[in-house]
């Protein structure tokens, strides 16, 4: 089974930064998309950004500028450096790992259970 840890999340003013971090655990063979989402209470998940096995990187229009995601293959570890926050970035945040769990190719995805990233003065 796969599990995947996310920290990092809390409360910060208008135009500070957090780094989320999330850590996957379990029996991997290899991860390929890493991603991370974000809900908004009363709204959809929406995707945040996401980044391929090759380093690969997409962000949402909202975002773009001002956070980065990035990845440690050899840590099973993805992060979100999130600066210049605003109050419409205030959500639960949540990862999502597809890994491949044979060397055959089968694959599974697998999701965080979320963090809380406050935005407010």
């Amino acid at each position: 089974q796969v599990q995947l840890v996310e920290s990092g999340g809390g409360l910060v003013q208008p135009g500070g930064s957090l780094r989320l971090s999330c850590v996957a655990s379990g029996y991997i063979f290899s991860i390929n998309a890493m991603d991370w989402y974000r809900q908004a209470p009363g709204k959809q998940r929406e995707l945040v950004a996401t980044t391929t096995l090759a380093g690969n990187t997409n962000y949402a229009e909202s975002v773009k500028g001002r956070f980065t995601i990035s990845r440690d293959n050899t840590k099973n570890t993805l992060y979100l450096q999130m600066n210049s926050l605003e109050p419409e970035d205030t959500a639960v945040y949540y990862c999502k790992f597809t890994v491949v769990l044979t060397r055959w190719g089968r694959t599974s995805d697998y999701w965080g259970q979320g963090t809380q990233v406050t935005v407010s003065s």
